[in-house]
């Protein structure tokens, strides 16, 4: 029920917002859990929290947060229509790069958000995001496809896609327009992922699928299937906080 998977979540949150698993709590302001539908089928993840985040507390609420939600509006959805979380839920400083030891140390509390959620579909924002999903890929040569998922993962039943990090977006214009179009594929692949889900075999975590849509749109129009859960409730648009230039750098 809607409720329990909400309570469940607090109680990871609270968790992850006292934990001192790994050094990342030494210098964060705030840890950042996720946020998002409780109901919903799709789970973006990303890196790890930026300067805004940290102190709001919040996921993708700074630059990358708005492209985010202007990539999520393109395909007719909104950022509460889905879960919104990262692979390690507290910034690193200087937003370098997460340690291995450091993700390691977070994995728990995102496998059992999965636990919780059980998505038909993972979305994975950037590199350390899509190794946790689809290990050994790089990611130039699989945004924009879809894989099996892990069940180990959390994910009982789910498929990956891969994506770039809004981040590496906002400094290149080609990879922002790509982003746009590997987006424009995720109605798709939440489609594929039910009809696994309903009546088809597991996915095999073995092998990946092939990439739901082979030929990139030339535009991006919007989502012919709706939001994920839509007899959820309708959400206001979050806003994003002010543009803060740390965010380039951001993974």
């Amino acid at each position: 029920m809607r409720d329990e998977r909400q309570a469940a979540l607090e109680v990871i949150a609270s968790e992850v917002r006292a934990c001192t698993r790994c050094r990342l709590h030494e210098t964060r302001t705030l840890a950042v859990p996720g946020e998002g539908d409780p109901d919903t089928e799709v789970v973006f993840v990303g890196e790890g929290p930026g300067m805004n985040e940290d102190r709001e507390g919040r996921p993708f609420v700074g630059r990358a947060g708005g492209l985010l939600v202007r990539l999520l509006a393109s395909i007719g959805w909104q950022r509460d229509d889905v879960f919104i979380t990262n692979v390690v839920k507290c910034r690193p400083p200087g937003n370098r790069d997460p340690e291995a030891d450091e993700i390691a140390a977070c994995a728990p509390y995102l496998q059992r958000q999965l636990e919780v959620l059980d998505p038909a579909v993972v979305v994975t924002l950037g590199r350390f995001s899509m190794q946790a999903f689809i290990p050994g890929a790089r990611i130039g040569q699989v945004h924009g496809t879809t894989h099996p998922v892990d069940p180990a993962t959390g994910a009982a039943s789910a498929l990956a896609f891969a994506m770039y990090h809004p981040a590496a977006a906002l400094r290149s214009s080609g990879v922002e327009q790509t982003s746009f179009e590997d987006v424009a594929r995720v109605p798709s692949v939440l489609v594929r992922a039910r009809e696994l889900r309903a009546g088809s075999p597991a996915p095999d975590a073995s092998s990946a699928t092939p990439p739901v849509t082979t030929t990139a749109p030339s535009t991006v129009a919007a989502a012919p299937v709706p939001p994920p859960r839509p007899d959820a409730p309708a959400a206001v648009v979050a806003e994003p906080a002010p543009d803060d230039a740390s965010q380039l750098t951001l993974f």
